[in-house]
C-alpha cells in the first residue's frame, strides 16, 4: 500500500445536497419539501404538535415546584475544616470567618451563607462565625475547645 493509494471506504463521504437550484439538479423547484402547506414555508417548527391530540409534555402531570424563597448554603464538614488546618491554608488561632473559609478553598464564595456539618472529626480548638452550623458540628467544636458564633444571630 502506498500514500497516493489510501482512500476513504465507499460511501464514508457524502456531498452535501445542494437544493433548489433548477429542476435539472433534482432537487430544484419545491426543493424537496413537496407541494405547498406549513410544512414547505420557512420559520415553521411545530415541534411537540401532534395533529390535534394534547401533546405529550402536556398530557404528562406536572410534579414539583421551586422554592423561590429558599436560602442556598454553602456547606463544609468538620473533617474539611481539620485537613485545611493541617495543610496550613487555615490558622486555627485566629477566629475562623466566611472571608478566610473561602481563601482556604472550603466555600465557593463569601457572599453566599455558610453552614457548618458534623462530618469528620476535629482535633485543633478553633473559634468559627458561620451562618448557620450542625448541633454535632457544634458539640464537635465545643468538645475540642473551640466556639462557633451565628452570624445571623449577631445581625437580628
Amino acid at each position: 500500500m502506498k500514500l497516493n493509494e489510501l482512500a476513504d471506504n465507499q460511501g464514508a463521504r457524502h456531498r452535501k445536497m445542494i437544493v433548489g437550484r433548477g429542476i435539472g439538479s433534482g432537487k430544484g423547484k419545491t426543493g424537496g419539501r413537496g407541494y405547498k402547506g406549513q410544512k414547505s414555508r420557512t420559520g415553521v417548527s411545530i415541534n411537540g404538535f401532534e395533529g390535534g391530540q394534547m401533546p405529550l409534555h402536556r398530557r404528562l402531570p406536572k410534579r414539583g415546584f421551586n422554592n423561590y424563597t429558599r436560602t442556598e448554603f454553602d456547606v463544609f464538614n468538620l473533617a474539611d475544616l481539620q485537613r485545611a488546618i493541617d495543610a496550613k491554608t487555615l490558622d486555627a488561632k485566629q477566629a475562623v470567618t466566611k472571608e478566610m473559609l473561602a481563601e482556604a478553598g472550603l466555600i465557593r464564595n463569601a457572599t453566599r451563607p455558610v453552614k457548618l456539618l458534623g462530618n469528620g472529626e476535629l482535633k485543633a480548638k478553633v473559634a468559627l462565625t458561620v451562618d448557620k452550623a450542625s448541633k454535632t458540628a457544634v458539640a464537635a467544636v465545643e468538645k475540642a475547645g473551640g466556639s462557633v458564633t451565628l452570624a445571623q444571630a449577631e445581625a437580628a
